[in-house]
């Protein structure tokens, strides 16, 4: 069982940053951040294999999001830039055993339980 707790979430206004961090409790092989906004299907934003660094974005997130991980902390992050009001969602971590990125959500083994990002116009 891998433990995942999300923080850095909060209030930010629209052009700002924010920078989302995951702990997990042991090392797995690979990462992922989504977000939900109410109402809305769960939302895949980057992906990283633990153990090399590689990673993955869907188109929408390319360029504003960038994901990374500290191997020896067993800590992921979500670097987030130039907020909008549309980026206002819960920010889930989520761990795979599995080596290979996807954006799959059936894929991932472990959830956070989230950080709320409200971003005001």
């Amino acid at each position: 069982q891998v433990h995942l707790v999300e923080s850095g979430g909060g209030l930010v206004e629209a052009g700002g940053s924010l920078r989302l961090t995951c702990s997990a409790s042991t090392r797995t092989g690979s990462m992922g951040w989504f977000r939900q906004a109410p109402g809305k299907e769960r939302e895949f934003l980057a992906a990283i294999r633990i153990r090399d660094g590689t990673t993955e974005y869907p188109d929408s997130a390319k360029g504003r999001f960038a994901i990374s991980r500290d191997l020896y902390k067993r800590t992921l992050y979500l670097q987030m830039n130039t907020l909008k009001p549309e980026d206002t969602a819960v920010y889930y971590c989520a761990a795979s055993e599995s080596l290979i990125l996807t954006g799959t959500i059936s894929q991932y083994d472990y959830w956070g339980q989230g950080t709320q990002v409200t971003v005001s116009s």
